[in-house]
């Protein structure tokens, strides 16, 4: 025992704006305006309709902002949960690699519905609560060294925020270790909708965000919560995780963000299929061309066959495709690239990609770290029995290999005029100015109304 959740909620609500790093803070501003920008976007998913349309029957009207086309306004336990849908639906929101993670999925949603209801929160405020929310919800991920086996994005990403709407009420240490307590409580998140490809990723990240602000709501009013969520005989690590040690997250407390370790995803699919994706541009560039291709063998860690080693089938379903690289690796050497435009039903279905998604094989190679991205390996065996290599030792987009701030900004700017259907030049540059000054901003909430549309 660590006493891991006194320490963080030591961490959580002492930390001042202050003791942030530069690193710290530029990767705050950084994946801030990615995950408004993925959030955004992921209104124009068919399924994100369904998800709002169970929100509205659950009834209640508010200050809180869901964002994207098609926007309305509603209580900020069913923005978190619309919102969060709305970020992760697309697998192209930002991932702590060492930590299995999805950090402000979860974390973005509940804060920003949290500043949306309250309206006087400030940038200084908003930064610290991420950043503690991110140091939980990674750090219980650094701290694992068997296997993911339930959906750690949602499972961890509840404690990280409900440990950042605690630091924004000024939650007392008891209140704030109450709620973690029911962050237990309404803890799920299963590995089964990965397998099966379905939907129900999005929603357990939409859960655990409206869960987190109802953990906070229930401590506030005085519901006493299980204090040793984390580590008692039937906390998180008992009953989610099979190995795990804590003591090294908690001594880094306050001397490494984790923010600063998270990556960009410059792809929207599984981070463990983005890696494969470079390769296949590395080969095209290369002068491998697919029709002569015989096949591709992509060699890789356990986990990049565990999550997107699946096989590529016709009348594949949406959310199957983004995790097969069979899929995104034929997409990235046919067009050099892979973007939101490719999982419509039409690109699902073409032949030609279908043909030479057959043709790619993942193989694992055998390593012992089951949180390892790379090193990756690709060989293309070509018809005349020739053969190209490409190799990768870091994920682009990863702290070792980072976007530039051109890509990042590209990135941004494609995710709004995707989730709102036509471009929005005056709402991009206000949110990216906005970002960059983060610490000037009054009152953040004016994030989610340029989010949802309406201009600042």
């Amino acid at each position: 025992m660590t006493g891991m959740v006194g320490a963080f909620v030591r961490h959580g609500l002492e930390t001042k704006f202050e003791d942030l790093t530069p690193d710290a803070i530029a990767a705050i501003k950084t994946y801030l305006l990615d995950t408004l920008g993925v959030g955004i976007a992921g209104a124009s998913i068919p399924l994100t309709e369904a998800v709002r349309a169970s929100a509205r029957t659950w009834g209640g009207s508010g200050s809180a902002h869901v964002w994207g086309r098609g926007s309305f306004g509603t209580t900020p336990a069913n923005a978190a949960f619309v919102n969060g849908f709305q970020i992760h639906g697309q697998e192209f929101d930002c991932v702590h690699e060492p930590a299995v993670v999805h950090p402000l999925a979860t974390i973005l949603a509940a804060l920003m519905a949290e500043a949306d209801a309250r309206g006087d929160l400030n940038g200084k405020e908003l930064a610290v609560a991420l950043a503690v929310a991110v140091d939980l919800a990674a750090g219980i991920g650094v701290s694992v060294s068997s296997p993911i086996k339930f959906f750690r994005p949602a499972n961890a990403g509840i404690f990280g925020a409900t440990l950042g709407i605690a630091r924004l009420r000024k939650l007392s240490a008891e209140e704030t270790k109450d709620a973690l307590g029911y962050a237990l409580a309404f803890n799920s998140g299963t590995m089964q909708a990965h397998v099966e490809g379905k939907p129900a990723l999005p929603v357990q990240i939409g859960n655990a965000a409206r869960g987190a602000l109802m953990a906070c709501d229930l401590a506030a009013q005085g519901m006493p919560g299980p204090h040793d969520s984390l580590e008692g005989p039937f906390g998180y690590f008992s009953l989610f995780e099979d190995e795990a040690d804590p003591a090294k997250v908690i001594a880094s407390l306050g001397k490494v963000w984790r923010i600063a370790e998270v990556s960009h995803k410059p792809f929207p699919t599984g981070r463990a299929a983005q890696g494969g994706i470079v390769l296949m541009q590395k080969l095209k560039a290369a002068g491998v061309r697919a029709e002569d291709v015989e096949q591709i063998k992509l060699t890789a860690p356990p986990l990049i066959h565990r999550l997107v080693g699946r096989p590529i089938k016709p009348g594949m379903a949406v959310n199957y495709a983004r995790l097969c690289f069979q899929y995104s690796g034929a997409v990235a050497l046919r067009n050099g690239t892979v973007g939101l435009e490719d999982f419509s039903d039409n690109a699902l279905k073409d032949p030609e990609t279908l043909k030479l998604g057959e043709r790619i094989q993942v193989i694992d190679d055998g390593g012992r770290d089951p949180a390892a991205f790379t090193p990756q390996t690709a060989i293309a065996t070509l018809k005349d029995g020739r053969e190209v290599r490409a190799e990768i030792n870091a994920l682009y987009g990863s702290p070792s290999d980072p976007m530039t701030r051109e890509a990042h900004l590209a990135k941004f700017r494609s995710c709004v005029t995707f989730g709102f259907g036509n471009q929005r030049p005056q709402i991009e540059q206000q949110l990216i100015e906005l970002t960059d000054q983060l610490e000037e901003v009054e009152d953040v909430s004016v994030l989610s109304r340029l989010a949802a549309g309406l201009e600042a």
